[in-house]
This record gives structure tokens, sequence and C-alpha cells, in this order.
């Protein structure tokens, strides 16, 4: 899972409505949850702590790298494994580099540091594409 305008609000503290209680029952389903981050431990500890989960951090999406340590953690092959996350070019574009599925969902909100605007422009046209054929989540 990603946390950032996923989880929750981007480095939020508290998880967005609905959050622990999905996770908390994908937990008794038998489902092994993970959050995986680029961003830094002490931005991402506490709140995965909250929702009782283990966490890779600085994972540097979308290298495949961080991604293919949190199957060998899950000890599950990736075959088995789906990335949540909310954008293109680190959640999507990095599970696929790792061979894992991907499930797009909205931002949470939208981010207004330049980065974050050049990004989503040019994630617009995947966008449409994406949630014109599939129900969002």
């Amino acid at each position: 899972l990603d946390v950032d305008n996923t989880l929750r609000f981007h480095h939020g503290k508290v998880p967005l409505a609905g959050v622990a209680n999905w996770v908390k029952r994908m937990k008794q389903s038998g489902f092994r949850l993970m959050i995986v981050s680029n961003s830094k431990k002490q931005d991402v500890e506490f709140f995965a702590q909250m929702l009782g989960l283990p966490y890779q951090t600085n994972c540097k999406k979308p290298l495949p790298g961080g991604l293919k340590r949190a199957c060998e953690y899950l000890q599950l092959n990736k075959s088995n494994v789906v990335l949540i996350g909310d954008q293109i070019f680190t959640d999507v574009l990095g599970g696929n580099l790792a061979g894992i599925r991907t499930i797009l969902v909205q931002p949470a909100q939208l981010e207004t540091g330049r980065a974050f605007r050049i990004k989503r422009w040019g994630e617009r046209p995947f966008r449409k594409r994406a949630f014109r054929k599939t129900t969002m989540l």
C-alpha cells in the first residue's frame, strides 16, 4: 500500500475515513498488508504502527527494489501481490517494473507543490484512459 494520498492526506497524521476499518477487514480476511513509501521512516513509522502494518520506507519508487524487498518480507511471490497507490509515475510504473499488478486510486487530495503539479499534469491522459474503463475505488 502506498501511504500519502492513498491511506492518508499527504504527510497527514491520521488515516482517511474508512481506512482503518478497511485495513482491519482485509487482515481478518487473510490478506497480508504492508506500507511501501518513498517517504522517510519518521514520516511513516507512527502511521504504520497506528494501523498495525509493517512498512518499507525510502523505497525509491518507481525503482523496483523496495517493492521486491516488501515481497520478500511478506514471503509472497510477486504474482500474488498487488500495489495500491495514487500516482502513475511512482506506484503504477514501480509495480510494472517489479512485475507486480497495480490498482490506481484517485488521490485523496491534489498536492500544490510545483513538482506534484507537473507530475499530475503528465498523468492526465493516462488517468482519463484508466478511469474511463474501470470503477474508481
